[in-house]
């Protein structure tokens, strides 16, 4: 994982749900973990979840708060 790969999927938004529009830093934590016990969507978005949802197992959202875009 390389920081520009990261700080992207950070900044977009879920697509799709209860937290449609929402940058994917900003999920919460319960919702990640339960398509974690579902299986994350194929392709990208499904890659991008699952980088956030080990971002907020390992602690590291208020680390990466800083890379979220202003206009969000």
């Amino acid at each position: 994982m390389d920081s520009n790969t990261l700080a992207i999927a950070i900044n977009t938004p879920m697509p799709f749900g209860k937290y449609a529009g929402r940058p994917l830093l900003l999920i919460p934590e319960p919702y990640l973990v339960w398509f974690k016990q579902q299986g994350f969507p194929n392709g990208l978005l499904g890659e991008q979840l699952a980088m956030i949802y080990e971002v907020k197992r390992n602690g590291l959202e208020e680390l990466l708060m800083p890379l979220l875009n202003s206009k969000n």
